[in-house]
């Protein structure tokens, strides 16, 4: 009876949780950087490529910067995709000080990095992703991308 009882459990919890999100895919190219985006096994991976030499802001700087100085990098479901969990990078963060500013920036190293967040499946039937980023090397930056909607579409 226990185990009815368990499994009843396992099963109403199933089915609160939403489906599995379909495998799907997208890609997005603007400020030069390149994102690819694929959801697989209930997972949102976003990869943000920058040119060599460049690289991009931690996902959690926060919305205006530090002290204006920079933009997160942002892989956000939406449409019939919700997250059901915090985002995760494949890249440990660095502090990085501007120069002729008394003030340090959490930044990725140079080049590309991918960005995971646990999905599900709700109702609808358009998927999407809002991506943002911004990409500097130690001379240059490149123009931001903030909000932008990236349809996703069936791998076939």
């Amino acid at each position: 009876m226990k185990r009815l009882a368990a499994f009843a459990a396992v099963l109403a919890l199933s089915a609160c949780s939403g489906s599995p999100a379909p495998d799907m895919t997208g890609r997005y190219e603007a400020g030069g950087v390149t994102v690819t985006l694929a959801v697989r096994a209930g997972a949102l991976t976003a990869t943000f490529t920058p040119p060599e030499g460049f690289h991009l802001y931690s996902m959690d700087l926060p919305e205006g910067g530090v002290d204006g100085i920079g933009f997160p990098t942002v892989a956000r479901p939406g449409g019939a995709l919700t997250a059901t969990g915090p985002a995760t990078a494949d890249r440990t963060v660095t502090e990085l000080r501007p120069a002729g500013l008394d003030l340090m920036v959490p930044v990725y190293p140079d080049g590309p990095v991918t960005l995971t967040v646990p999905v599900r499946a709700g109702d609808g039937d358009r998927w999407e992703v809002t991506v943002g980023y911004a990409a500097c090397s130690a001379n240059s930056c490149l123009a931001p991308v903030a909000g932008e909607t990236v349809v996703l579409h069936n791998i076939d």
